[in-house]
């Protein structure tokens, strides 16, 4: 990931320091995994795998801020490789919270699973979506690692289907609600599961929108997404 520089050191601290993101990444990809299969199986002995996970990631994400911290402290970095550790150490934190909303859907699960589900509700619906936004964390953290622009912008289009798939399941929930009050509880642990994997796409598109602004410097928080690409092709020309 990181460019060349004449301090050997400098260079292995970087490509320290990237590694243990991407094992970060690894760790939360499969709790992840571990929910879709708990939330699909109604599976209380998984979701507590996952829930177990979160003290693995939580030590990483500290044990990454501080290798960060100690490489500013040494080196004193500018410009690009500055850029490149404030994107590592934020890109850590977002995935440290989509590693808390994979134990938030495990805990769901659970209380599903304690409470019973109605057998009306669209619970299955719910794979797609989470299989979505796992497979587009998966792809920032790819992107990342290439620091490939082009594929930041494809991300943050994606991320437009995970909040399309939400906004749909929300209305379907709201309709059972209304025509049955007994599904109103676990109509909103489902919506609860919900918003959990739409914040998963979230933490992906930021990712994505760090990895714009290591290579270009650009913060493109909060900027429409054709402003972002007519730039780009505009700085590629």
């Amino acid at each position: 990931m990181p460019d060349k520089h004449l301090s050997t050191q400098f260079d292995s601290d970087l490509n320290s320091v990237s590694s243990r993101l991407m094992e970060l990444g690894g760790m939360v990809e499969s709790q992840i995994r571990q929910a879709i299969y708990a939330l699909s199986q109604f599976s209380a002995e998984v979701a507590d795998q996952v829930i177990l996970g979160e003290v693995r990631v939580n030590a990483l994400e500290v044990d990454i801020d501080r290798e960060i911290a100690s490489i500013i402290g040494r080196r004193q970095p500018t410009a690009r490789d500055l850029r490149l550790l404030m994107a590592i150490s934020k890109a850590t934190a977002n995935l440290e919270r989509a590693g808390d909303e994979a134990e938030r859907i495990a805990r769901m699960v659970k209380a599903i699973v304690a409470e019973g589900m109605p057998r009306s509700l669209p619970a299955s619906e719910l794979r797609v979506a989470t299989e979505l936004a796992s497979n587009l964390l998966r792809k920032a953290l790819d992107a990342f690692a290439r620091l490939d622009t082009q594929a930041a912008v494809a991300i943050l289009k994606e991320d437009n289907l995970i909040d399309q798939e939400f906004d749909g399941f929300v209305r379907k929930l709201i309709t059972y609600m209304m025509e049955d009050a007994r599904t109103i509880g676990a109509s909103l642990d489902l919506l609860f599961i919900a918003k959990a994997i739409e914040r998963i796409g979230d933490h992906a598109k930021n990712i994505a929108e760090l990895i714009i602004y290591i290579v270009k410097g650009d913060d493109v928080r909060h900027v429409p997404l054709a402003k972002i690409e007519s730039n780009l092709q505009s700085s590629a020309s």
